[in-house]
């Protein structure tokens, strides 16, 4: 039955909507991926603010989405038609755009090194023969177990989940989404032109198997 609402309770109800604004994404790298971008001259262990900078620069992503696949079944009740799920199917990529620093263009070159890892990586003289040839390396070499997060919260979250008495409220105001076994497959192309300058944007595509949610808030140190 329709009831009486205060506007105390309307505003707390549907007043604060969600804002697209506040996200923060956490791209970790492979172990082994790590050590082939410090052979390039990419070290993100080596300073956390290079790691914070890349993570930082991450300007648009998307929450994921998924759906769920039916089988229609007619048989087992006379004139009725049913559906049972079978399986989730997931997004099969998730974009992320990146601004790129003047300073060394870290997105471009951490992702392109990590995508030329993927397809065998080798000597850098050997890149310009003619007769180069790629071999891909194992799944479990460059795909990211766990560490490619995002994390959704709102303007309000100050990072210290107290109360208006300064206590320990315990309530996380968040969400984090957790790729699994994800890894980049695609590097957008970007334009460059003696036209009006504008930011130098990257747009990177990345697979993974499947996203789960959890209500903490992320945490830039998770391992492969």
């Amino acid at each position: 039955m329709p009831s009486r609402k205060s506007f105390d309770q309307i505003k707390a109800s549907i007043l604060r909507p969600a804002m697209t604004s506040q996200f923060q994404v956490y791209v970790t790298f492979p172990q082994e991926v790590q050590s082939y971008l410090r052979s390039k001259k990419v070290d993100l262990t080596k300073d956390v603010n290079r790691q914070d900078t890349l993570n930082l620069s991450c300007v648009d992503a998307s929450l994921p989405g998924s759906s769920l696949a039916t089988l229609e079944l007619t048989s087992d009740r006379t004139g009725v038609t049913e559906r049972h799920v079978h399986r989730r199917m997931f997004d099969d990529r998730i974009d992320f755009t990146f601004l790129v620093d003047a300073k060394e263009y870290l997105p471009i070159r951490a992702f392109e090194y990590w995508k030329e890892f993927i397809t065998g990586g080798g000597e850098s003289k050997d890149l310009p023969a003619t007769n180069h040839f790629y071999r891909m390396n194992y799944p479990d070499s460059y795909c990211m177990d766990q560490g490619i997060k995002i994390v959704k919260f709102e303007r309000d979250f100050d990072g210290s989940y107290r109360g208006n008495n300064g206590t320990v409220t315990g309530t996380r105001k968040g969400l984090t989404y957790n790729f699994v076994r994800a890894f980049p497959i695609a590097v957008a192309s970007m334009p460059v032109s003696y036209e009006a300058s504008s930011l130098l944007k990257c747009t990177v595509s990345m697979s993974y198997i499947r996203y789960y949610l959890t209500d903490d808030l992320g945490d830039s140190d998770s391992n492969a």
